[in-house]
């Protein structure tokens, strides 16, 4: 599954689906809110992690992907729960680099605040962006044939899945 963006999907996404994005996220927020409050602000700004989005996103997306299919005639049950999984795994992903970005904020913010904040965003960056591609490396069709397909390529067809 190609990763891309598209304003197509803004199209596609009823009104109460943003609702819905909306509440969630701001559920979060009071609860991150709350818990920085009891149990200080260092406990809370780990709740600021939290993917305050990510389940109504994961939801709206397979619905949206099994939509796209079924109108097409086809059961798009299982092209949905593949792009959740893809939305579930790019958010896992952006955490590491989310982790380092902290990290590296705190390891660095005594000393300057705005070059501390710079320095974060870039590890963040290549962090983030090192993990996706290391990931993508390391589940490449190519890199673990299919049952059969060896005898296909060894015959020069270089059939990939």
């Amino acid at each position: 599954m190609l990763v891309k963006l598209s304003s197509s999907a803004l199209k596609q996404t009823r009104w109460y689906e943003y609702g819905v994005r909306f509440l969630l996220g701001g559920l979060a927020t009071v609860f991150t809110g709350i818990v920085g409050a009891r149990f200080g602000v260092s406990v809370g700004g780990l709740f600021l992690a939290l993917p305050a989005i990510f389940c109504a996103s994961a939801t709206l997306i397979e619905s949206h992907e099994r939509r796209r299919k079924e109108k097409a005639g086809l059961s798009g049950r299982r092209r949905g729960q593949q792009a959740a999984a893809l939305d579930a795994a790019g958010a896992g992903l952006g955490s590491i680099g989310l982790a380092a970005f902290a990290a590296t904020f705190y390891a660095l913010s005594s000393t300057h605040t705005v070059g501390a904040l710079a320095a974060a965003i870039l590890v963040w960056t290549a962090v983030s962006v090192s993990a996706w591609w290391l990931r993508r490396k390391l589940r490449n069709p190519r890199r673990h044939p299919q049952p059969g397909s060896r005898a296909r390529s060894a015959q020069g067809h270089g059939f990939s899945s």
